[in-house]
């Protein structure tokens, strides 16, 4: 039996949450996985405040009942005071995985050189992986570009669903079985 795929995404911004204005990284973040992944797969969506403690319980949520095998937040990664997605998911996570943040911001400090000042990271909760993406929807692509080709294999370490990219857009990096 094959196992469900959900995928937490996690806008995170006040105005968006207010309905000031549109979310475009959320959408972002689906149309990406639409067209990267063969599987089908449920997107499990939440718009939450520049808030820590909405964050992580939203981050909690999604890992833990909701089951989400893998969380990509959308928002809040950079220096502004209330930019506090990196705590909120270093709060919730057992793990960190620096070299996500590290990847993504060499990628894009091809593009913009103020990408030194984005704070994205990655880490575990559970069995979610979660990864901390800008706000921007060509930044959320930029991003995901970088960092995807690990993502199945990440998602297989945690013994979740078997991820399978459309090797035209992505392909994902497997060690080869001995």
């Amino acid at each position: 039996m094959t196992q469900q795929i959900r995928i937490g995404i996690l806008t995170v911004s006040d105005r968006a949450h207010e309905g000031v204005y549109e979310d475009r990284g959320g959408p972002a973040v689906v149309d990406y996985f639409n067209e990267i992944l063969l599987n089908e797969w449920e997107a499990v969506s939440r718009i939450v405040p520049d808030e820590q403690d909405l964050i992580a319980e939203a981050l909690l949520q999604l890992a833990n009942q909701q089951q989400c095998a893998l969380i990509v937040t959308t928002g809040g990664t950079g220096p502004a005071l209330r930019d506090v997605t990196p705590e909120a998911t270093e709060a919730v996570c057992q793990k960190m995985l620096p070299g996500f943040g590290e990847l993504m911001r060499a990628m894009s400090l091809q593009v913009v050189p103020t990408a030194i000042l984005s704070r994205q990271t990655a880490g575990i909760c559970g069995r979610s992986l979660i990864i901390n993406l800008p706000g921007q929807p060509r930044a959320v692509r930029e991003c995901m570009d970088a960092v995807m080709p690990a993502i199945p294999y990440c998602i297989d370490l945690l013994e979740g669903p078997r991820l399978e990219t459309d090797p035209q857009h992505c392909v994902a990096f497997r060690p080869k079985k001995k």
